[in-house]
């Protein structure tokens, strides 16, 4: 009996062990690629690092490509879901959209249709939600952002309102393409996720 007991508590902890490991598929365009950054200085490496605090067996893969529509994030998702298998996906894309001035019809059902790929594998989607600058017209940028927020009411799924809170147009925060977030914002992006993300996930105490 004592063996018995003994040999359940042992697959209860390896099953509870199990469960705290995950894997974190980011699929992105240049913020989340680091653009004119090193690679460990982006917000990605940083997930996971903090991820890592709280288990070791945290995994973060980084598919974002610089340039990335969300056309070109749907044509690539189902080998990405199928190569990474990801407990969790991460899509921040849509800003390449809205600034070439791309269809908007188009783009929602490019971020729908991944949405709904990704929970088809059972995995859990935050969607990083972004604004446009006012000069492209009111109109155009009230339902640019309406866009992540409609998907994020259909699908049930997490959003983050604005990805670059605290960071667009801030002084230091920009590079001076005045696009791209510096290494001193990468933080910041880091912790406008994680508000969301963290309770998506099975976390243990930080270390």
């Amino acid at each position: 009996m004592r063996q018995w007991i003994a040999t359940m508590c042992l697959l209860v902890l390896g099953s509870f062990g199990q469960a705290q490991a995950a894997t974190v598929l980011v699929v992105g365009d240049s913020i989340s690629a680091a653009f004119g950054l090193e690679t460990q200085e982006g917000w990605v490496t940083l997930l996971e690092e903090r991820l890592r605090e709280h288990n070791p067996e945290f995994k973060v893969v980084n598919a974002s490509i610089s340039g990335e529509t969300t056309g070109g994030g749907l044509a690539r998702f189902p080998q990405l879901l199928s190569e990474h298998q990801p407990d969790y996906v991460i899509i921040e894309l849509g800003g390449n959209d809205g600034l070439r001035g791309l269809s908007l019809t188009q783009m929602s059902s490019n971020l729908t249709r991944m949405v709904q790929q990704a929970k088809q594998q059972d995995a859990v989607v935050l969607l990083l939600g972004m604004r446009l600058p006012g000069n492209y017209g009111q109109r155009y940028t009230e339902a640019f952002y309406n866009v992540y927020q409609q998907i994020a009411e259909q699908e049930n799924v997490a959003v983050v309102d604005f990805f670059l809170a605290g960071v667009g147009g801030e002084e230091g925060m920009m590079q001076a393409d005045g696009v791209h977030p510096t290494q001193m914002a990468q933080p910041l992006l880091l912790d406008n996720a994680w508000q969301r993300l963290a309770p998506l996930l099975p976390l243990a105490p930080a270390q």
